[in-house]
């Protein structure tokens, strides 16, 4: 049985997992989640009840949560890019790392998100201001933490990178990276030239009207 995904192209998270299987030629069949395709979602439904995507379906079975989803793949896929090293101190980092841009970058700027997509003017202001309070921690760490680095755990292309470049995208539409940051920026538009990374943007450019504080007309 070929490898299905099930998921949605503007999602960061099915990003995170779309660059994964990219960089290492993993064929897989992606089952977009939306109106279009009723059969997906309940297909989806049925295998996750917990309504959280991207799925991944390998056989019998079935994996969930694009770190370990990621793990799975270089486990029972392994390819070319090796995306969590073999040492384990050097993977500690990329763990760490994966964690931070899901969490401190990607997570944040849901908060803005979701207060836009209640249509309630306060939550919309409320939760711009929180998401503005934790990207601008997590970028004055970042451009300390990158300095010198090509990709976020160093010289080679990870699962860390894997999780960036889809956090580090929305999160500058929702509060830019300052010029103060030149480190930051010029880490995000290494990611946005990264073949992986720039054909799953190419995918998602039909949705951005999705995006509830306007997409802006760059990237």
């Amino acid at each position: 049985m070929t490898l299905a995904l099930y998921g949605h192209p503007f999602s960061s998270y099915t990003q995170k997992v779309l660059i994964a299987l990219d960089e290492n030629r993993i064929a897989c069949e992606f089952r977009c989640l939306g109106p279009d395709q009723p059969q997906h979602t309940a297909e989806w439904l049925a295998r996750w009840p917990l309504r959280k995507f991207p799925l991944l379906v390998d056989g019998d079975r079935e994996v969930v949560e694009t770190s370990i989803i990621i793990e799975y793949l270089q486990l029972a896929h392994p390819g070319p890019v090796r995306l969590i090293p073999a040492d384990p101190r050097a993977a500690l980092e990329v763990r760490f790392l994966d964690r931070f841009f899901d969490l401190h970058v990607m997570n944040a700027a849901q908060h803005a998100v979701d207060g836009a997509l209640t249509g309630d003017a306060r939550k919309r202001e409320e939760g711009m201001a929180l998401s503005k309070e934790k990207l601008e921690r997590a970028y004055a760490w970042l451009e300390a933490s990158l300095a010198g680095r090509a990709w976020a755990a160093g010289e080679d292309f990870s699962m860390a990178d894997c999780a960036a470049a889809p956090s580090l995208f929305y999160a500058d539409w929702t509060h830019r990276i300052a010029d103060t940051y030149p480190t930051l920026r010029a880490y995000r538009a290494r990611l946005l030239a990264r073949p992986s990374f720039a054909r799953a943007v190419e995918a998602a450019r039909p949705f951005r009207p999705l995006f509830p504080l306007g997409a802006p007309d760059r990237d």
